[in-house]
């Protein structure tokens, strides 16, 4: 081997730390040049996708298919329905396509010194998307950006990026800068994380609250917690603490906080809580191992837990009958039938167009095959499907066969096939 070659005979490892040391800048130079490829070639998409390409082709109909201003002022708009082919074609969600393809666009058209540089791999891509998808509302401010950062991407932080955008609202968009400043400085906010949540039943709260509100809330969460292990409750102080907040929202536990009417001095009736409703989904087997399905938030949940919130004072507790998800409902009418929709909602947690997470429960029950093509109102023929990809199938040249109780075989407008099931596996045909 020759001094500075560092290569290893055809499927062998590298047995060296300099050969390993090559593989992986050799490895990391095509990884880069592909990211660029990449790139380039969702701006010849988009190039390919005018607005004015909408009234064209036989799958489309005049009047149908929105125009998407997916990057800042100045970048080309594109057709709507050209988003989710070039999703599929980079394995990524529909949403995620539409902002990859915002991102390049942003960089070609608003950022092209930093263009330059990204094409030729002197900043990654991943970085130069960053300070893009910063950009995209701003207006002549965007050109500043571009001058002067384009030149030391490569090395800055998010801090630099954040300031240079910062900089350029200020002497460009002064309006749209000091708007930024008051919402900067009034920061307060209170956040339950309420899709992420532990298997023991615990969610995460973060708040940044007046400090005024702050002292009451502390008060009323330190008075709670006293009055609970007055009452036996033997856990610790800080669970105590956890277990107050819960009681203050449920008006469970007198904190000393009275209400009053300003005009007649009288208490007010307490204000009419909203109703939470969590599905919890327990088989025989579920309950043998422990363990329950929460439909809100797609986790696994202890049973201790589900026999905990049961035992609340102020809970209901309403038991639906099980539902045989093979049973094949039917109605002479249009509109499903509820218990047709409850059954299409068990058997598909989320809307059924591939890489779609949204939640099944809130989006429409579609017809796989229209009632004008001859499709009966029943749980073979129903799906649910989120409104924006209810208007890919409706007008944008897609369609969808049903292979299974919950398998389906989406078609694009160009001819590639996609299969889809409630498990996430997905493999794709190039068109025949």
């Amino acid at each position: 081997m020759s001094e500075g070659q560092h290569t290893t005979n055809h499927g062998e490892s590298p047995d060296s730390p300099d050969q390993v040391l090559a593989a992986l800048q050799s490895h990391h130079q095509v990884v880069t040049s592909a990211e660029v490829a990449k790139l380039r070639l969702a701006v010849r998409w988009a190039v390919m996708h005018p607005v004015d390409s909408i009234t064209h082709g036989a799958a489309t109909v005049e009047g149908t298919e929105g125009e998407l201003a997916i990057a800042g002022p100045g970048a080309p708009l594109v057709a709507e329905f050209c988003v989710a082919d070039l999703a599929f074609a980079l394995g990524v969600s529909t949403d995620a396509g539409r902002t990859y393809l915002g991102d390049a666009l942003e960089l070609r058209y608003r950022l092209p010194k930093l263009w330059a540089v990204v094409t030729t791999g002197r900043v990654p891509v991943w970085k130069a998307r960053k300070i893009a998808h910063a950009t995209k509302t701003l207006c002549q401010g965007a050109a500043y950006v571009d001058t002067h950062l384009a030149h030391q991407a490569h090395r800055c932080s998010y801090a630099q990026i954040d300031r240079a955008v910062d900089d350029a609202l200020r002497l460009y968009d002064p309006a749209q800068a000091d708007k930024r400043r008051r919402e900067a400085a009034d920061a307060r906010h209170f956040d339950i994380d309420t899709n992420q949540v532990s298997y023991d039943g615990t969610v995460h709260v973060d708040a940044d609250l007046d400090l005024a509100d702050a002292l009451d809330l502390n008060d009323a969460i330190t008075t709670g917690a006293a009055q609970l292990g007055r009452l036996g409750c033997d856990e610790s102080l800080d669970v105590r603490r956890s277990l107050a907040a819960g009681a203050l929202a449920r008006q469970e536990l007198t904190l000393d906080l009275p209400i009053t009417d300003q005009d007649t001095d009288r208490p007010e009736p307490p204000v009419r809580k909203r109703e939470l409703m969590i599905y919890i989904h327990l088989s025989e087997s579920a309950v043998n191992n422990g363990v329950a399905g929460v439909e809100n938030t797609r986790s696994a949940i202890s049973v201790e837990q589900v026999k905990d919130w049961c035992a609340g004072t102020n809970t209901r507790v309403t038991i639906r009958p099980v539902i045989d998800l093979n049973d094949n409902l039917h109605t002479d009418t249009y509109r499903p039938t509820d218990l047709m929709r409850e059954q299409a909602v068990l058997a598909n947690a989320t809307c059924v167009f591939p890489k779609c997470s949204r939640p099944s429960r809130s989006a429409d029950l579609d017809h796989v095959t229209e009632p004008q093509r001859g499709g009966p109102t029943n749980s073979a023929n129903l799906a649910p499907l989120c409104r924006g990809h209810h208007r890919y199938k409706t007008h944008g040249g897609w369609t969808v066969e049903r292979t299974g109780p919950t398998t389906f075989t989406w078609t694009s407008r160009y001819g590639y096939t996609y299969d889809w099931d409630t498990q996430h596996t997905q493999h794709t045909r190039h068109p025949h």
